[in-house]
């Protein structure tokens, strides 16, 4: 009995596995848990060394706010009256409008939340 090779066969078989391979292999090297999309280097890595500390009390949360025209980032801090800081995209320190023994923050930005705009929750420490 002759063995009859069927081309089509083989060329419908390998599509049908590259069809399910290219979404696997794409998603696996374009996203990564540890990235939080659309954020400044910097800010990553300062989300990098909270999670290399002990789960705060409360949760350390970062926020994106548009402020003077600008996006900048509030991160709460990781205890009672200590600053919640502003930075700018550059990891650079804006002011601490809130937080301290006053709960005022350091006075260098006393209108942010009037003025800022809410954008997003960047990141939450869901551990």
């Amino acid at each position: 009995m002759a063995k009859i090779t069927c081309h089509r066969c083989k060329h419908t078989s390998m599509r049908l596995i590259l069809i399910l391979i290219i979404p696997l292999v794409l998603n696996n090297t374009q996203c990564s848990k540890n990235r939080i999309a659309n954020i400044p280097a910097c800010i990553q890595q300062k989300i990098n060394t909270i999670k290399a500390q002990p789960k705060w009390n409360p949760p350390a949360t970062i926020t994106e706010y548009l402020y003077n025209g600008k996006k900048v980032y509030l991160f709460t801090s990781d205890c009672c009256d200590q600053y919640i800081t502003l930075y700018d995209s550059n990891c650079n320190y804006i002011c601490a409008p809130s937080g301290g023994l006053s709960g005022s923050g350091d006075g260098k930005c006393a209108g942010f939340y009037t003025a800022a705009t809410l954008l997003r929750e960047v990141w939450k420490d869901e551990r």
